[in-house]
């Protein structure tokens, strides 16, 4: 993924400057990335960058006009061309299709320019009128910064595996990251994976000057989110439309192509309802078994909309190239992401080829109806070491400890960057990710929603019959419609509530009873009936199948059965019995998948 790297604090030039080139090489994951790298001596200062080549962040290192301010920056900005304008009024000249206006904000505005950034973003800020560095972050902390110290020096990184490949000391497993992983899937607070890496809350700025120790202050704290008080129903309404017409225009800007990934729910059709583009190319994920629900709606929406429309299709081509899939997914998020990584970099790949900018609807149902996108599901007992099980139990009293307050502020500044990090890790090592549904504007607004108005797709599926009424007639891929008739869209929205669970119940979450019988349905391949339906991956049938071959010689291996925190001969047992057919062990082999690849790709192959 795009990202900054480097190190501050004195030190031997020579040094740093390998280390350096060390950490950036770590970060460039495809030949289309650019990279390049600034050094300051006299204020012990050593960073390196990379980006897509063309992106917002393509014009790095950033200096004003007298040379005396710099800055580096990964990711986007998206605000209103009005700031932009007013920058050039006060005399300073820049490319509007980059990120070089911003040093100019800073300029004219000081630290506080970091409150009026607006998407994912991290960053280092060298004044050298001061002769200070300040090393921030966007307030929900999805660009994630990651930091370690070492005999004195401040090593920092947007991936793990930078400070890994310099500081061989960090490459050991935090076991109580360990027990979070296997319990939630990902980890919470501030940690990693790794025993002394940790990250930069969001909203941070971090100060450094001299020889101090860096001053840890916040330009954003989300307490000024959830002070504001709730609209009526209308008034919400007329506002949540007012701010969507003026916030989506900003996710079109820029000089590089822009698709959408468009899908059967309401998040992605929002955008599409309210396109300013004409000629906005549309795509959709497709599985091998049949045509899902999302790419039939999705082509009936595009169709009506006159937008071009393509299937990506997770094909069987797919399968054959899982293995390096999942274990490069596994590098580039830092294990963030378990193995279900593969299907993310698989189609991202192809979605780069239509466009560069890839602009979404996901998490729109998090932040519009407080959807929660994970909890804790231990694996089952007698996988883990008993030191490991009871950190199991720990994560889940961790997760019930920080679900309680505001529902809202654990859905954007927790769940966003525990959970969703390494996904938008994997995906955006590809192509640059855009999504409204977290544009600074529209998430301070859905703290006003009145009660209950949240947890309902009313309001999403007005403001797209509004935008634009063709689309009002379209159901959902879950059968919810706007403009509803009587018994028939009751009745399509239980049979597709049907489909969707009885896929999900042959797939992911079939039953260990009925699970036991499945070496005798083999034969018969009755995932040609129940799956596909919904969804384009099943990793049930094809670790079963297809990938048994590699779950074997990766998982059987002496040196995986030897690992610490699993028992082996469990672990042997449960790959026997869902490979040939008398179980289901989907989640603990994704688990035990995931971290086998992370101590072979990131422990050992830094």
């Amino acid at each position: 993924m795009p990202g900054i790297t480097g190190i501050i604090g004195g030190g031997p030039h020579d040094q740093s400057r390998v280390a350096l080139d060390k950490m950036v090489e770590c970060m460039v994951h495809e030949k289309f990335y650019v990279s390049g790298t600034y050094v300051n001596q006299e204020l012990g200062l050593w960073i390196g960058w990379t980006c897509h080549e063309g992106s917002f962040s393509d014009c790095m290192p950033s200096w004003n006009e007298k040379r005396d301010v710099c800055l580096i920056y990964s990711g986007e900005n998206f605000v209103d061309p009005a700031v932009m304008a007013d920058i050039r009024r006060r005399g300073h000249d820049f490319d509007k299709g980059n990120a070089s206006y911003l040093v100019h904000l800073y300029e004219e505005e000081g630290i506080s320019f970091l409150e009026r950034l607006n998407g994912w973003f991290s960053g280092v800020l060298l004044d050298l009128r001061d002769s200070k560095v300040v090393l921030f972050n966007d307030r929900f902390g999805i660009n994630r910064l990651c930091y370690s110290k070492d005999s004195g020096r401040f090593y920092f990184a947007s991936e793990a595996k930078s400070l890994l490949r310099v500081l061989p000391r960090l490459r050991q497993m935090d076991l109580k990251s360990l027990g979070e992983f296997f319990s939630c899937g990902c980890i919470m607070q501030d940690r990693s994976h790794f025993s002394g890496v940790s990250y930069l809350p969001g909203g941070s700025k971090w100060t450094f000057q001299g020889n101090q120790e860096p001053e840890k202050a916040f330009y954003f704290r989300k307490e000024s989110w959830e002070s504001l008080p709730r609209l009526s129903i209308n008034g919400y309404y007329e506002k949540l439309k007012e701010t969507w017409q003026r916030i989506l225009p900003r996710y079109f800007s820029g000089t590089q192509p822009v698709g959408l990934s468009l899908t059967g729910g309401v998040d992605s059709r929002l955008i599409l309802a309210w396109a300013p583009d004409s000629s906005l190319p549309c795509y959709t994920w497709g599985g091998m078994y049949r045509e899902c629900a999302d790419v039939k709606i999705a082509r009936q929406v595009a169709t009506a909309c006159k937008r071009s429309h393509q299937v990506i299709s997770i094909s069987r081509e797919f399968l054959s190239q899982f293995p390096s899939l999942a274990e490069k997914s596994i590098y580039i998020s830092d294990g963030a992401l378990d193995v279900l990584g593969s299907v993310d970099l698989y189609v991202q790949r192809l979605a780069r080829q239509i466009a560069p900018v890839r602009i979404s609807g996901i998490y729109g149902g998090e932040i519009l109806r407080l959807l929660i996108a994970f909890k804790p599901i231990p694996p089952s007992i007698g996988l883990l070491e008993p030191e490991l099980e009871g950190l199991v139990h720990d994560a889940a009293a961790t997760y019930a400890n920080e679900l309680g307050g505001n529902l809202l502020s654990f859905i954007a500044f927790k769940q966003a960057p525990w959970y969703m990090t390494g996904k938008f890790a994997v995906e955006r090592s590809q192509v640059t990710l855009r999504t409204p549904f977290l544009d600074n504007d529209l998430v301070s607004l859905a703290y006003q929603a009145p009660r209950g108005v949240a947890l309902s797709n009313e309001g999403a599926l007005r403001l797209i019959a509004d935008g634009k009424p063709v689309l009002g007639r379209f159901g959902t891929d879950r059968g919810v419609a706007f403009r509803s008739i009587p018994g028939v869209t009751r009745a399509h929205h239980l049979f597709q509530e049907f489909t969707f669970k009885a896929e999900y119940a042959y797939d992911y979450g079939m039953p260990q009873w009925l699970a036991r019988s499945d070496h005798v349905l083999m034969p018969f391949h009755l995932e040609r009936l129940f799956l596909g339906r919904h969804k384009v991956h099943h990793f049930r049938v094809w670790y079963r199948d297809a990938l048994s071959r590699y779950l074997k010689a990766i998982l059987l291996d002496p040196r995986t059965r030897a690992r610490p925190y699993i028992r082996g001969e469990f672990l042997e047992k449960i790959i026997r019995s869902h490979t040939e057919g008398y179980g289901n062990y989907t989640l603990e082999l994704h688990k035990v998948l995931t971290l086998e690849l992370i101590q072979r790709t990131l422990m050992e192959g830094v």
